[in-house]
Parts: structure tokens; sequence; C-alpha cells
């Protein structure tokens, strides 16, 4: 029972440390360029837990776990490329629309990801995760219409939603060597996806950067990215994959809420509406347990 609720803990804290991405990223792209951002948040990630594995293996309390084969090579290369194109949007897209916004249009997320699977996977969708992916939908729909009267888009929204369909085939690869150590696919995603958003970062000439603000984004992917997932993959493993994920649902509402206290944001009624809708399309998804029936 206690190690239950230590990974209950370990599940709320990874949402935690995760919902702080958005608005603390928001708040860092006022002296660091888009690109660079997203090499230095998965940088971030990559080096902490290299340094965590390290420990591991120092201490002898890794878990050994499956290495990733020649194989693997083909899904692992697509995570790395779609994880280097999902925070490019996402960065992007923040410059254009409020932390709030992308905070919950991130929830697209569980959309791309089940259509994707639907498509490509042939996965079963259920009818309760089939509701959520409208209701979903529905909810970025409002999110990303700027003027009703018009009916124009947000670009930021736009931005965000196409990082959210990459983070969803990102999801899908990541799925197919989800067997292999965690850890080691999460530092390969850090350094093969942050080392080449470098290398576009300084095609595109974005090389000037204070080096507070890029220790502080490097120490941001380390927590918002690195520790949740390490946190995450751990409460998995006592709550099962349907628990954690419903936990683990809460980061984007937290996000939310840390930038209207942040930004003094004052949302509109549509952004209400959205996000009533968006609470229960999510609450939907995260606890379909179509897998294990």
């Amino acid at each position: 029972m206690t190690s239950q609720k230590t990974a209950i803990f370990w599940a709320i804290l990874a949402a935690g440390l995760y919902a702080l991405n958005a608005p603390v990223s928001k708040l860092l792209l006022e002296e660091v360029p888009p690109t660079m951002m997203a090499a230095l948040l998965y940088l971030g990630a990559g080096i902490g837990l290299a340094v965590v594995r390290l420990v591991q293996r120092m201490t002898g309390r890794g878990k050994k776990e499956a290495p990733l084969t020649k194989k693997d090579m083909p899904h692992t290369v697509g995570m790395v490329v779609l994880d280097i194109a999902a925070p490019i949007f996402l960065m992007v897209g923040l410059t254009m629309t409020t932390a709030a916004n992308a905070s919950l249009l991130n929830n697209f997320e569980i959309v791309a990801t089940a259509v994707i699977a639907l498509f490509i996977f042939r996965e079963a969708i259920s009818r309760r995760l089939w509701l959520a992916i409208v209701l979903v939908t529905i909810s970025s729909a409002i999110l990303s219409v700027e003027d009703v009267t018009s009916f124009t888009f947000s670009y930021g929204s736009i931005f965000v939603l196409l990082a959210c369909v990459c983070w969803g085939l990102e999801n899908n690869c990541t799925r197919m060597i989800s067997h292999k150590d965690p850890l080691e696919i999460v530092v390969i995603k850090g350094f093969g996806s942050g080392l080449g958003s470098l290398v576009l970062a300084f095609f595109l000439g974005e090389n000037a950067l204070p080096l507070v603000y890029g220790v502080c984004t490097l120490l941001l992917g380390f927590v918002a990215y690195g520790l949740s997932i390490f946190f995450y993959i751990y409460a998995k493993r006592y709550l099962g994959a349907a628990k954690t994920s419903a936990y683990y649902a809460l980061a984007p509402f937290m996000a939310t809420a840390l930038s209207l206290v942040i930004f003094r944001e004052k949302p509109s009624i549509s952004f209400f509406i959205a996000l009533l809708i968006m609470a229960v399309g999510t609450y939907f998804a995260s606890t379909d347990n179509a897998e294990e029936k």
C-alpha cells in the first residue's frame, strides 16, 4: 500500500514537473530563440538522465533492461526526427499565443496519438476514447479560433497543434520500442533531438544567447522533460499504464493554472467553455481501459 501511495506521488510529481514547460518556456522565449530553446530543452533532458543512468550503474540500483538493437533503428530514428520538429513547433507557437492556451492545446496529442494508431497500426479505439477524441477536438477548435465573427484561426494555436501531431507520431514510434530500456530511449531522444535542433538553430543564425538563460533552459529541460519522464516511468511500474496516465493527464491543467497566475492572463468565456470540454474529454481518455478489457 505504501509503495502504491508513493507511486501516486511520483505520478503527480511527474505531471507537476512537466506542467512547468509551457509557462516557464514562455518566459525564457523573451531571451532565447525558439529553435535554440527546443535544442537546449532536449539536451538538458539527455544530459540529466545520462547522469541519472551513471549514478544508477555506480550504485548498482539500476534494473537491467533490454538494450536497443539495429532492428529498432527505424523507429528510433523516427522518434528523434519527430522530437526535433515537435518542440520547435511548440516554441514558435508559444511566441504567438498565450501559455494557458498552449497548455490546454497540448491535450490534442491524445487525439493525434489515437488516430495515428488507428490508421497506421490498426489499433482499436473504444467508444469511450472516441468520445474523448471528439470532445478534445471540439475544445481545440474553440481555442484555435482567434476571431469568431470572421472565423480566423490563431497561428500560434496551429503551430501548437502541429507539435501535437508530431508528438502523436512520435508516441507511436516509441510504442514500438517501449519494451526496451526506457532510460536509454530518453537519453537517445534527448541527445539526438537536442543536437539535431542545435544544428538547425546555428543554421538559422540563432547563436547569440546569454549564458544564464542557456543554463536556465537546460535546467528546465532536465526538470520538465527528463525528471518528469523518469518519475512517470517509475510510477508506471507500480500503478500500471492506465492509472499513471490518468494522474499524468493533470499536467496540462496544472500548466494552465500556473500560466494564468504567472502572466495574469484574463481568459475569455470561450476559453472557459473549452477548458470544461477539454477536462471532460481528458477524463474519458485517461480512464479508458480498452486495452485491459
